[in-house]
């Protein structure tokens, strides 16, 4: 029987500190891709040689200091684009990358995090994923195998974190985010994660700043991988790798991985 299908995300909140992290994951679970963000970093001076050396193949679009976007994989990835179709104006800084791994789509999205309801970087979000959706409906029919995966900066229900009392209005929790990203999936998205795995608890992101919210698992789903009904059709296994977050100088978040058949 042929190995399955393996594609992960991760959010690595600067990939130079994060590197022996990643490289061991990658060598442990062996990902045909793994996407990246928040890879911190401008393309000069990116680690590509620190994963050529380990046999990976990569990808990335970056910046200074912040966002900043990467594809890992096993065999070169083809069609590589680092920005959002022309005509769309949210992508000046380093958010998207899409890339075909045979037949197979892939997007890979850091959507901004807001900063708060009433700023303009909550504007900035909501046209990110506005204008996401545009490309979407443009590039992605839902017959045709596709994942958008990523640091999407929303947890879609009140499941997907651990007090949604309290963050009824957090820019990851705002009814406008939840709503711009319902409208971004449309009927081409199914969130796979739901597919396998339908009860609460089940985080990606653990605040940095309240050190006890890990322990108790006071977290939030915002890490995502979707794909189109086709691909959720050849879906086997899906799960959050909460090991990495407990290694010393973790990301805040922890790697998304994701098996399916292979055609």
């Amino acid at each position: 029987m042929p190995p399955k299908l393996k594609i992960a995300t991760f959010n690595a909140n600067s990939i130079r500190v994060r590197l022996p992290i990643v490289l061991d994951w990658l060598a442990k679970e062996t990902p045909d891709v793994l996407a990246l963000q928040e890879t911190k970093v401008t393309d000069a001076d990116f680690p590509y040689q620190a994963f050529e050396n380990a046999g990976w193949r990569v990808v990335f679009r970056g910046q200074k200091s912040y966002n900043g976007v990467a594809f890992v994989s096993k065999q070169p990835l083809e069609d590589v684009v680092s920005r959002m179709a022309p005509g769309l104006g949210a992508d000046e800084e380093a958010r998207y990358l899409s890339a075909r791994l045979g037949n197979l789509f892939l997007v890979n999205t850091y959507v901004p995090q807001g900063y708060m309801a009433d700023a303009p970087q909550f504007q900035k979000k909501l046209k990110f994923f506005g204008e996401l959706g545009v490309l979407f409906a443009r590039e992605v029919r839902p017959d045709q195998p596709a994942l958008w995966m990523g640091d999407l900066n929303v947890a879609p229900t009140a499941i997907d974190l651990w007090d949604p009392i309290r963050n009824a209005q957090h820019v990851c929790f705002h009814p406008l985010a939840r709503k711009a990203f319902e409208e971004t999936r449309n009927s081409r998205w199914v969130d796979l994660f739901r597919e396998k795995e339908k009860g609460p608890g089940h985080y990606t992101f653990w605040d940095y700043l309240m050190p006890t919210n890990l322990e108790k698992n006071r977290g939030w789903r915002i890490d995502h991988i979707l794909g189109t009904p086709p691909m959720a059709a050849r879906l086997t296994r899906i799960w959050i790798d909460k090991e990495p977050r407990l290694k010393p100088k973790p990301s805040d978040h922890t790697f998304l991985a994701a098996e399916f058949e292979r055609e």
